[in-house]
């Protein structure tokens, strides 16, 4: 690939680069590492003389692993492997949840509206998880707001339930050919579960190792009477 072209090598830090056809560099679909690809397009002999195909395989740098791609009118298509090409959901995503987001991860390349349908019905389950009824996404968020729910994770959940509610019933937002919005979910949706879960769960962790007469002049000094959870 020309030099000129390389700027699109660089990626914020956290930030999930979606494969895209003649990218330069994305998150592999395979090794998950945010790496340079190397891009051949395929061509057959016949007669003697080499015809180029509208088949490229692109061959990430750093697990040597190959993706196949079909060059179309506007941009090109990802033939294998098929789906997986969404970011990999977080360690401490509930199994419920996770059903649904690696659903939508196997059909986000050729689907990106039907994965934020799926990531919308993963957030509803998200929300039962977090002490919710799961029957109605917007009384949930409401509800969790009123519990002291931060700016950024409201933010993101009615991100996915809106672009959501859009896959299904097309509006204002048209999501057929749009697989960096469904990219964008996928980071949301991880970012909620480290927010509301993994982190608890961290400093939960934490706490339990301090010394028992640490935790007691705790409780004495608060007014609480049994050690946290």
């Amino acid at each position: 690939m020309p030099q000129e072209d390389r700027h699109d090598l660089l990626a914020r830090e956290g930030e999930q680069v979606p494969p895209t056809f003649h990218a330069d560099a994305f998150h592999c679909m395979q090794c998950g590492v945010l790496a340079a690809q190397e891009w051949k397009q395929l061509g057959i002999d016949i007669g003697g003389f080499r015809h180029e195909t509208d088949i490229w395989q692109c061959q990430c740098t750093n697990c040597r692993r190959n993706s196949v791609w079909r060059q179309e009118v506007e941009g090109g298509r990802l033939l294998d492997p098929v789906g997986g090409s969404g970011p990999r959901p977080h360690i401490d995503m509930p199994a419920d949840v996770r059903r649904d987001y690696e659903e939508a991860r196997l059909i986000v390349s050729q689907s990106p509206r039907g994965a934020c349908a799926l990531l919308r019905l993963a957030v509803q389950k998200l929300c039962a998880e977090l002490g919710e009824s799961g029957a109605n996404i917007n009384d949930d968020i409401a509800s969790l707001v009123q519990k002291g729910l931060s700016i950024e994770v409201q933010q993101a959940l009615d991100s996915l339930r809106v672009i959501g509610n859009n896959a299904v019933h097309p509006g204002e937002m048209d999501l057929t050919d749009d697989p960096g919005t469904a990219t964008a979910l996928f980071e949301l949706l991880n970012f909620i579960v480290d927010d509301r879960i993994a982190q608890p769960k961290k400093r939960a962790e934490i706490f339990a190792k301090l010394p028992a007469k640490a935790v007691a002049a705790i409780q004495k000094r608060d007014g609480s009477e049994s050690r946290p959870d």
